[in-house]
C-alpha cells in the first residue's frame, strides 16, 4: 500500500513510501530536504522490514529540533503499520 505524509519541523515537506505484503518498505521518496542524505536514507531502508525501520530511525534528532527527516519517516511508517 502507498502512503504519502506531509511533514513539519524538518526540511522535507513530504514523504512517500510503500509497504508491501511482506511488510517491507519500498519506493521511499523525500520531497525537499538535503538530497544526498534523504536519498541515502531511502536507499538504506529499501526492502527493510517496517518494524526495523521504526526501530533504527525513530528518535533521530537534527540540530536540536527534536526530530529529523529519518525520524519523520519512522513516525510515518509507524502510523501506517498501526492502521
Amino acid at each position: 500500500m502507498e502512503y504519502v505524509v506531509n511533514t513539519s519541523g524538518v526540511c522535507t515537506s513530504q514523504i512517500a513510501f510503500e509497504i508491501d505484503d511482506d511488510n517491507k518498505i519500498r519506493n521511499v521518496k523525500f520531497y525537499g530536504g538535503c538530497a544526498g542524505n534523504t536519498q541515502g536514507v531511502a536507499s538504506l531502508v529499501e526492502g527493510m522490514d517496517a518494524h526495523e525501520v521504526i526501530k533504527r530511525l525513530k528518535g533521530i534528532d537534527c540540530r536540536g529540533r527534536g526530530t529529523s527527516c529519518p525520524d519523520k519517516l519512522a513516525q510515518a511508517v509507524e502510523l501506517a503499520v498501526n492502521e
